[in-house]
């Protein structure tokens, strides 16, 4: 058994998720050579990570993998497919055994995979799931740590987010029994420190480490204990007729978590999930984290956390300037995304792009943009009264109409960060890309951050107005740059 040198080459595979995010800085603050992948880079590059590799890499595509591995001496596994739908069992299993193989044939020489808690008698398929990849993992040529945690705490965690929309945005709660069932929860930064150190001990390759924190707590005392930090007191009442199945369903109408993603989360819960981690406390003895002290750290660090991005504030996923700096709208953004294709060049998009809203209106349906002007009045908002400093130039902190200029890098993105009254936080994102000489593809993402239950009604009852407006909207920029470029300057009318 060898252990891995300090410093080492890393790969983190899953760079962009919730453990990766925070996992990779901190290697590189160890003296790491670290490269981040992910399956979309942009993702990573918004970060704004100094130091760090980025590539494009799908544990489901093995020559990805080839190029991601490529001279590394540890990588970690840190992917999973709960968002993939029924199917993400079979997709788990094609992943590991692509990123095992792709491991020996790099000669990497540790895998660290963090895996979930395997309670006796569960039957989450997303629990048994996270237990079959490392069984695979371990079957290859490289060395496998593993490291299974239950419930983390930290922002961003699905558990943590959970608790934090119950918590903020429903004062009774009709529960399923399942809020009392036992769990170990664990700090996001003790499980971090867990994973830095693993791959530094020999004697630690080819194990199984159960990781936990120091007390046994119920899913209700958390909520408790959250609420008690943040100034609540929700009324819980469990009831048995729910089962864990069924309230897995009526969550998606209180939080934000990725459906599929609550689902599996919740079906884990009719289990006490703990850990019988005393071989990795005897290797690894840190002074592990409280409840309480874990959930006042993991909101301190929401707030004080810097905002990503070297050229203005890209959209990062929990980013708390997207959420307004409101710890009670949702982590995770609703989103949408509409792109078209112009034949024009970059810059003649980008001038569409840069020109939108004021004198120019929104080049598509400006009557729905009038009316939902009016309707931001009437609520005390600011409406499309506010216009523009400058009818076609922009700048970080500008003012269009009901939005606010929060990134700008010309001539690819821009970011609005919306100021009309809504039951949550909502940004429009524009990018632009050439993709041939006079070929351009503009791509439209509206992002929602709801405030409970009020705030996922609201895109709820609009998608079918979105799926209308920014389809129409990208094409519309499209036509203009067309036109522009045709007409030497004078773009079409939307």
């Amino acid at each position: 058994m060898t252990s891995v040198a300090v410093p080492a080459r890393v790969l983190v595979l899953g760079a962009s998720g919730y453990i990766g995010s925070h996992l990779v800085p901190r290697l590189v603050a160890r003296g790491h050579a670290v490269r981040a992948a992910a399956r979309r880079v942009d993702a990573l590059e918004a970060r704004g990570w100094r130091g760090v590799e980025t590539v494009a890499a799908d544990a489901l595509d093995p020559a990805g993998l080839d190029r991601a591995l490529a001279g590394v001496d540890v990588a970690y596994y840190l992917v999973h497919s709960m968002a993939a739908g029924a199917d993400f069992p079979r997709l788990d299993r094609e992943a590991a055994v692509n990123f095992r193989d792709a491991a020996a044939r790099a000669g990497v020489k540790r895998i660290v995979y963090l895996g979930g808690l395997q309670p006796a008698g569960a039957g989450s398929a997303h629990l048994a799931s996270r237990g079959e990849t490392g069984e695979l993992l371990r079957a290859g040529a490289v060395p496998v740590t593993e490291l299974r945690a239950g419930i983390v705490i930290g922002p961003g965690s699905a558990a943590f987010e959970v608790i934090r929309d119950l918590v903020f945005h429903l004062p009774v709660m009709v529960t399923p029994t399942w809020v009392r069932s036992r769990s170990q929860p664990i700090a996001l930064d003790d499980v971090l420190e867990y994973l830095l150190r693993v791959p530094q001990l020999p004697q630690t390759a080819g194990q199984v480490y159960d990781v936990g924190g120091p007390e046994v707590l119920t899913y209700e005392q958390l909520m408790r204990e959250f609420a008690r930090q943040v100034g609540r007191r929700p009324l819980i009442v469990p009831v048995p007729v729910l089962t864990p199945k069924l309230s897995s369903y009526w969550l998606d109408l209180v939080t934000a978590v990725p459906a599929n993603v609550a689902r599996a989360l919740i079906e884990g819960l009719g289990h006490d999930v703990l850990a019988d981690d005393a071989a990795i406390r005897a290797l690894i003895p840190l002074e592990l984290h409280r409840c309480g002290g874990a959930i006042a750290a993991a909101l301190a660090a929401e707030r004080a956390a810097p905002e990503p991005g070297d050229a203005g504030q890209r959209w990062v996923e929990g980013s708390m300037l997207y959420r307004r700096e409101r710890a009670d709208f949702a982590y995770y953004a609703k989103r949408m995304t509409a792109h078209a294709v112009a034949a024009a060049s970059p810059e003649a998009v980008w001038r569409e792009v840069e020109g939108i809203g004021g004198e120019h209106g929104y080049y598509f349906l400006n009557a729905l943009w009038s009316a939902r002007g009016a309707i931001d009045c009437s609520l005390g908002g600011s409406g499309l009264r506010r216009g523009r400093r400058d009818p076609q130039r922009l700048a970080v902190g500008d003012t269009v109409d009901f939005w606010r200029v929060v990134a700008l890098e010309p001539p690819q993105r821009l970011m609005l960060l919306a100021e009309m009254k809504l039951p949550g936080a909502a940004a429009l994102g524009f990018e632009v890309r050439a993709l041939a000489p006079r070929r351009t593809r503009i791509d439209v993402t509206a992002y929602f951050h709801p405030a409970g239950a009020p705030g996922l009604a609201y895109w709820h009852a609009l998608l079918p107005a979105h799926a209308v407006i920014f389809p129409g909207l990208a094409r519309a920029i499209a036509a203009r740059a067309e036109a522009a470029e045709r007409g030497g300057g004078a773009a079409a009318s939307a």
